[in-house]
């Protein structure tokens, strides 16, 4: 057991690239199964996690629709690979000693539960982690606002965005050496420069819910448990 968390439940939203690992597109194991490591030590902890996964490393439903397909079949398309994605984190956490369950806003009775708000708090009272999957149900939304959505629902006491870097940036620091680290930043802010951390909708829906968004590196083995306990290197949005 670690120290108390600072944040006793939590929604933690992670790209679908993050489960890439080095290769170019599909699910890596191994770097699967660290998150899910991650998500172990987050738990033992006494925190009630939930997890919102992106469908990226499969299909992205605006890069699909760039290329002639409808919109919103795109994006059905996009939401059917956050379902893969959350299959496969829900055997990797299994795998942890973590029971999970996968809650699916597209009823698909034989491979996971449909989202039932009660029922998912009451996974997590039970120590169980919720994967929700098939973002909001409908096209046009992203995974960021089915994210801020989910942990309003859930009455999260924050909203952990695991990136790949640790922290919000003035540019992307892959690019820019420049770029300029922040250690806080209000909603406003975030929205007013257009910093990329989420989309508008999904920093406006945390605003509105007073959810702080805790923006950290994924990658960074153990930061989960970290930033739980109020400690690692993040950047606060509140």
């Amino acid at each position: 057991m670690g120290s108390t968390p600072k944040y006793a439940r939590v929604l933690l939203k992670v790209s679908g690239e993050a489960l890439m690992g080095s290769q170019s597109y599909g699910i890596d194991v191994g770097t699967v199964d660290r998150i899910a490591t991650d998500v172990k030590e987050a738990v033992d902890s006494g925190a009630q996690l939930c997890m919102v996964i992106g469908g990226g490393n499969i299909f992205r439903g605006l890069a699909g629709a760039a290329k002639g397909i409808d919109r919103a079949t795109a994006d059905y398309m996009g939401m059917l690979a956050t379902v893969m994605n959350a299959l496969a984190m829900q055997a990797a956490l299994e795998r942890a000693g973590v029971p999970s369950r996968v809650q699916s806003a597209i009823p698909m009775s034989t491979v996971c539960e449909p989202y039932i708000r009660r029922r998912a708090i009451r996974h997590m009272e039970k120590g169980r982690a919720v994967i929700f999957a098939a973002g909001t149900g409908n096209p046009f939304f992203t995974t960021d606002t089915a994210a801020a959505l989910r942990a309003a629902e859930m009455n999260c006491n924050a909203m952990l965005k695991g990136t790949q870097v640790d922290g919000v940036y003035s540019a992307d620091p892959k690019k820019d050496p420049k770029a300029q680290r922040y250690d806080s930043l209000s909603y406003h802010e975030v929205l007013a420069r257009d910093l990329q951390v989420m989309d508008a909708s999904a920093v406006s829906l945390s605003r509105e819910n007073g959810i702080p968004i805790v923006v950290f590196s994924i990658h960074d083995r153990g930061a989960l448990a970290a930033v739980l306990a109020g400690k690692g290197r993040s950047t606060v949005i509140e």
